[in-house]
């Protein structure tokens, strides 16, 4: 007897959210209080979704851990306002240099355009409102 369960079939999607091929420069840090040197990177996006994001880092993560994670957004504000989407979340799953992190709480910030060819600044100003 065949098991025509979808569920079991790898082809089909099984995500609530869908994924949107994204790729911008990355910049993270591991949000671990008792480091002394936190870990932290760059690299790419792969793709993001409403819950979740999934990029290359330059060394291998720890799956459980707590995350931030900033991407150089592609959109402008009104204006040509360079943005920048600021993600906390946890890393869900690792695969060599990918990790997949669940998105906890977000918002989007403001860049300086110096930073436009970079990740950005530690110490961004804020765009006026915080999504979570």
């Amino acid at each position: 007897m065949l098991d025509n369960d979808s569920r079991l079939d790898p082809a089909v999607e099984r995500r609530a959210s869908k994924r949107f091929p994204i790729e911008q420069e990355v910049s993270y840090r591991v949000l671990d209080h008792k480091a002394i040197v936190p870990e932290s990177g760059i690299g790419r996006t792969f793709d993001i979704s409403s819950g979740g994001v999934l990029f290359a880092t330059e060394q291998r993560l720890r799956s459980g851990k707590r995350i931030e994670v900033s991407v150089n957004w592609p959109a402008m504000l009104e204006g040509g306002c360079l943005l920048k989407f600021v993600v906390v979340g946890r890393i869900v799953r690792v695969e060599d240099a990918r990790a997949s992190i669940t998105i906890e709480q977000y918002e989007f910030r403001t860049r300086r355009s110096k930073d436009a060819a970079s990740v950005g600044s530690d110490k961004p100003t804020r765009a006026a409102v915080q999504y979570s």
